[in-house]
């Protein structure tokens, strides 16, 4: 998962585009971009959408209302009959909200004939203080977590902030933790780190510079809010040709030596640390099933 695009569920318009946007995953989204007044329309329209979009495109999740939000069961009612290949969940607080979702998900499965458990689960873990501070409890891998994200909007207005970045561009303090709290809650959960939207999507230039730090940073993929926005993250996640081939010469140098605590390689010493990193790397291209 490089690219994850947010598409409003009651646009026909823009699912259209988003499914020739070559992202690796829509987000099909009965949340923020939908007016209460448009929630059922959204609800049949993504269902369609489930059902008709060819096997061979983008992967299918959902963005669900949040649990308190009192819309949630009516959002997978809608759903879940047509299998998305997953529900991303909104302001998830903490491992509970995940179960309190795989409990609801595993009904729909038996109901609908689907697979048990093969519902995936993507949380949103920094969009309110609450879930900020419980990010250190996010450890250890639930069963159909396939990642965490975080996001700055609603925590921005739940906190009263007049904005998340200084004048140049970078985060402020709050959000550069909540940032941060991500990729170790991921990364502890043995999960795929994914980095929130870029909400100007006619600045190529500065998207780049994000993509690039995210992935220093540890993040493997990226939401974003425009088709445009698709190619420029797909590049800056993809790991590149010499980097996939440093990492195998890494996990083979072991491989060969029996597996001990150190290797040389080309007159540089790697320990253990550096054969985890690239066998993460790896896996990542890895091919699926």
């Amino acid at each position: 998962m490089r690219s994850l695009l947010f598409v409003p569920g009651d646009s026909e318009r823009k699912m259209e585009k988003g499914l020739a946007s070559g992202a690796d995953v829509l987000l099909l989204d009965l949340e923020d971009s939908v007016s209460l007044p448009n929630k059922e329309a959204a609800r049949a329209l993504t269902a369609c959408l489930l059902r008709t979009a060819a096997k061979d495109g983008p992967r299918l999740f959902v963005r669900v209302n949040d649990l308190r939000s009192g819309f949630t069961d009516a959002d997978l009612a809608a759903v879940m009959p047509a299998a998305p290949a997953g529900i991303m969940l909104p302001k998830a607080v903490g491992l509970r909200d995940v179960e309190q979702l795989a409990t609801k998900l595993r009904v729909h499965e038996a109901e609908h004939g689907l697979e048990d458990g093969g519902t995936q689960i993507l949380p949103i873990i920094t969009e309110t203080p609450a879930a900020v501070l419980a990010a250190i409890g996010w450890s250890g891998r639930h069963a159909r977590m396939v990642g965490l994200t975080w996001g700055a909007e609603d925590l921005s207005a739940e906190i009263g902030v007049e904005r998340t970045r200084t004048e140049d561009g970078a985060l402020t303090d709050v959000f550069r933790l909540a940032r941060a709290v991500t990729v170790l809650a991921a990364a502890a959960s043995e999960v795929a780190a994914i980095d929130t939207v870029f909400v100007d999507f006619r600045d190529d230039a500065a998207l780049r510079r994000e993509c690039e730090n995210a992935a220093r940073d540890g993040f493997t993929g990226k939401m974003a809010i425009h088709p445009g926005q698709v190619a420029a993250i797909n590049e800056a996640f993809t790991p590149s040709a010499e980097a996939l081939a440093h990492a195998r010469s890494v996990v083979d140098a072991f491989a060969a030596a029996g597996n001990p605590g150190v290797v040389g390689i080309d007159g540089k010493m790697f320990d253990r640390p550096h054969l985890k990193r690239a066998q993460r790397l790896l896996g990542r291209v890895a091919p699926t099933g």
